[in-house]
């Protein structure tokens, strides 16, 4: 029998704990609903020192182009209080119209209405004339270091190759039919320490107060603002996420303050540009007296984080126009094309093909209580599989 129901494959996924990273039996029960499809299955798990092992799927039916990938994930973030929640968080309860569970939102439902999508197409038309595959991963919502990224470099190795990519995130804000992501921006961490001389509050000249240092530079990072925005980008932005002394006595000048910070940035620049300007601004601001009169500079040093993301844009129009033009028959509404938001596993695919991000309401998403409409399913269903048929029937004019 073939997984037609969203609901019914939501309420399978949902029941699987499949808390980061656990795999919870959500990939057995997805490879469950997959098979009868024709769709072969591989299970691949990515190891890496220091990191949990995760199990990831790769799943594809069809050997000839054009080949559409759909991706996502089943692992979901804790469920805090459990106590808190209405229903069980694993148990799908659905009540006023709503299917409640980790993961309804994100992104769990996502997958489920892409799977029923494709059943619906097959009994109606028969199997695409060409490829479809599932890229999901275990590893979304941890350290995305065992997920995606080694899962589609197993399949690259393969002699995988994909014309386009359909992420499930959820995407809209409001209503289905709000949004499609068609790019990313970028996003950029690191951590400033400054070292000072440890000292007596009430002797501050034989010492040298970091915090008074760390002010400077926070700053600095925070203003002016680093542009204006772009065509298709909001202004970049910076936050000073946490500044740490670590000194619990409030009579003693501490050696060093660290202050952490992220910005996440538009087209306007590249990692590496953006590194450079920081480390201007910080320069510049060290030698700044204001807060130091008589001092020397500030003595700081900066350590970045490990694989920042690069800010990407999406203009395949094939893509675009299909995945617009299904939600607009299915919805009525003319989805905006959008750059806003976080990082996603997009940021990672982008490299291999082109992609765009479109997905159910993310209102309540990682929250106590996290559920979907029953009828946004059927109807995220509908626009699935309607872009599906338009996006082979494009790859074949």
């Amino acid at each position: 029998m073939f997984p037609t129901d969203p609901i019914s494959n939501l309420a399978a996924l949902i029941r699987c704990p499949s808390v980061t990273p656990d795999e919870g039996g959500a990939l057995t029960a997805l490879e469950t609903m997959l098979a009868p499809l024709g769709f072969t299955v591989d299970r691949v798990v990515a190891k890496e020192a220091g990191t949990p092992d995760i199990e990831n799927l790769y799943a594809r039916l069809g050997t000839e182009g054009p080949h559409l990938m759909f991706a996502g994930h089943t692992d979901v973030v804790p469920v805090g209080d459990e106590a808190a929640w209405s229903h069980p968080p694993f148990s799908a309860a659905i009540a006023g119209g709503e299917m409640y569970g980790r993961g309804a939102v994100d992104m769990k439902g996502g997958i489920a209405c892409f799977v029923a999508a494709v059943a619906r197409h097959i009994e109606k038309h028969g199997r695409p004339k060409g490829s479809i595959s599932f890229l999901i991963t275990g590893d979304e919502e941890g350290p995305a270091i065992n997920g995606t990224v080694k899962l589609l470099e197993w399949a690259a190795q393969k002699g995988e190759r994909w014309d386009a990519c359909l992420v499930g995130e959820p995407t809209n804000p409001e209503s289905l039919g709000d949004m499609i992501k068609i790019g990313r921006r970028g996003s950029l961490s690191g951590r400033i320490i400054v070292h000072g001389v440890q000292g007596h509050a009430a002797y501050p000249h034989l010492a040298d107060n970091p915090v008074r240092g760390i002010l400077q530079l926070a700053q600095a990072l925070m203003d002016p603002a680093f542009d204006n925005g772009t065509e298709d980008f909001q202004p970049s932005n910076l936050e000073v996420t946490t500044i740490d002394v670590g000194n619990p006595a409030v009579n003693v000048i501490p050696a060093k303050a660290t202050a952490a910070f992220n910005i996440r940035f538009n087209d306007s620049w590249t990692a590496e540009s953006l590194k450079a300007e920081i480390v201007a601004r910080l320069d510049r601001a060290a030698k700044d007296e204001t807060l130091r009169p008589g001092r020397q500079p500030v003595k700081y040093d900066i350590v970045w984080n490990e694989r920042p993301s690069h800010v990407f844009l999406t203009r395949n129009n094939a893509l675009i126009d299909s995945l617009s033009g299904a939600i607009e028959a299915v919805t009525g509404r003319q989805p905006k094309l959008s750059t806003t938001g976080g990082t996603s596993d997009a940021r990672f695919i982008k490299d291999y093909c082109p992609v765009v991000e479109f997905g159910l309401v993310g209102q309540t998403m990682h929250m106590v209580d996290e559920r979907v409409a029953v009828a946004d399913l059927e109807t995220l269903t509908g626009i699935y599989e309607t872009f599906v048929a338009r996006w082979f029937g494009h790859a074949a004019a």
